[in-house]
């Protein structure tokens, strides 16, 4: 991917504001691409949080899931169980601000040499570290949220097989794709001045 400074100005601003509202649409899109899983269900979001840090770099691709979590603590049901503030209550909460953490993640390490390329290996690298990021906040929230709030006594144990072994084999699959359609969409269109 090749490394070119963001325009200044308004133009500038204007275009990362589209993007930053598109990646928070495709997100609310891949919400409703699930599989209902308990206590968190499988969903197509994180291709396209992973795809908001790779294609718009760190700090705007985290903006784009801020106002997806925003959008949908607004009350408009944007999430994959609905929306509104009653919502941080929710096991899956912790993979929503999970999102935002990723997007930043990926986008960094996608592009922390300004100015050189990124090759597709590196792309699925920054790719599976956001999608450990979301893990990292969301498995211990989901716990938090079943014991305390839920009054479920589950064990640690249990939150690692329904919070995150059950997700691997499709996130690394999503990781991939992520990097890949990543690396395709830059290569063709160019996308990558939003840094």
């Amino acid at each position: 991917m090749t490394r070119r400074v963001a325009g200044a100005g308004l133009g500038g601003r204007v275009r990362d504001m589209a993007r930053i509202s598109l990646f928070a649409a495709l997100t609310a899109v891949g919400a409703l691409i699930r599989l209902p899983l308990p206590p968190v269900p499988f969903t197509m979001q994180t291709l396209f949080v992973l795809l908001a840090g790779l294609l718009l770099g760190g700090k705007l691709g985290a903006a784009s899931q801020l106002l997806y979590i925003a959008i949908g603590l607004a009350g408009v049901p944007v999430f994959a169980g609905g929306g509104g503030p009653q919502y941080v209550l929710t096991p899956g909460f912790g993979y929503l601000i999970g999102f935002a953490a990723a997007a930043y993640v990926a986008g960094r390490l996608a592009w922390r040499n300004p100015g050189t390329a990124c090759p597709l290996r590196g792309l699925f690298v920054a790719s599976l570290a956001g999608t450990a990021t979301c893990y990292a906040i969301g498995a211990p929230y989901l716990w938090a949220v079943l014991r305390w709030i839920g009054g479920i006594p589950i064990p640690a144990s249990q939150v690692l097989v329904r919070g995150l072994l059950v997700f691997v084999p499709w996130d690394l699959a999503k990781a991939g794709l992520a990097a890949w359609l990543a690396w395709e969409i830059d290569r063709r269109v160019r996308w990558a001045g939003a840094r």
